[in-house]
């Protein structure tokens, strides 16, 4: 389970090659992050991508988040990826990617991060291996932080909850195994691959693997999943080293 990113950085596409069933949870609360912007490396450094957003307010959930489509952001971004990318040896079949998407009118900015999120892994069909992929919205289930996410799993038949690492401050993890849920944490894998422009960085859109490696960038899409207590155990020994 996971917010929609627009065009999110390997670390999703991981977390979904781990999975049987990915839920984009996209109810809940728009907060500034990943869910409207990405990075991408150019010559001159790091360099933002921003969907722009319209009348945007506190408490929003994603779903209802619009974006504003008074400017052309969508040719400014286009333009930006043939600029950064213009060396890369799979340029035309990420820019290809983004045309897919960009094919398409979206008012809401979660509609266009699950797009763009959709896209990615349809180009790495070894990651899908035709599992489905559902939103948290249809689902029909109310609530809201552990519970919510349990009684998710619990209606989806989970046997396993796999989170990403910013879920460690808030999980009641003991709660989801009372329900017969195990709980793991992805432990990225964070794996090198050609990439332009100075010191390798995974934290990049994934059109940046894609733009590099085209098909066969999947043999960099790695990561494992972690139990819950060994995860939170490597953490604080990690803390407490520093």
């Amino acid at each position: 389970m996971s917010q929609p990113m627009y065009f999110p950085w390997v670390g999703i596409l991981e977390q979904i090659g781990l999975c049987d069933t990915f839920v984009y949870y996209d109810d809940v609360q728009f907060a500034r992050g990943f869910f409207n912007r990405v990075q991408i490396k150019t010559p001159h450094g790091i360099r933002w991508l921003t969907v722009p957003l319209l009348d945007w307010r506190r408490g929003q959930l994603i779903n209802e988040v619009r974006i504003d489509n008074s400017t052309d952001w969508k040719r400014s971004h286009r333009d930006q990826l043939k600029q950064a990318y213009a060396e890369a040896p799979f340029k035309d079949y990420m820019l290809n990617l983004v045309d897919e998407v960009f094919s398409s009118d979206y008012d809401i900015i979660g509609d266009l991060a699950q797009a763009s999120t959709d896209v990615l892994v349809r180009s790495f069909p070894e990651i899908a291996l035709n599992k489905p992929f559902l939103k948290s919205s249809n689902l029909g289930i109310d609530g809201s932080s552990s519970k919510r996410l349990i009684d998710i799993c619990v209606t989806l038949r989970a046997d396993c909850y796999l989170t990403g690492h910013g879920a460690r401050n808030y999980l009641a993890h003991e709660s989801f195994e009372e329900q017969g849920v195990d709980v793991t944490y992805i432990d990225y894998d964070l794996d090198e691959y050609p990439q332009s422009y100075g010191s390798f960085t995974p934290y990049v859109s994934a059109l940046d693997l894609i733009a590099h490696c085209g098909q066969s960038g999947v043999a960099h899409i790695r990561g494992k999943a972690r139990p819950w207590r060994d995860f939170l155990s490597a953490t604080e020994n990690t803390k407490s080293k520093t």
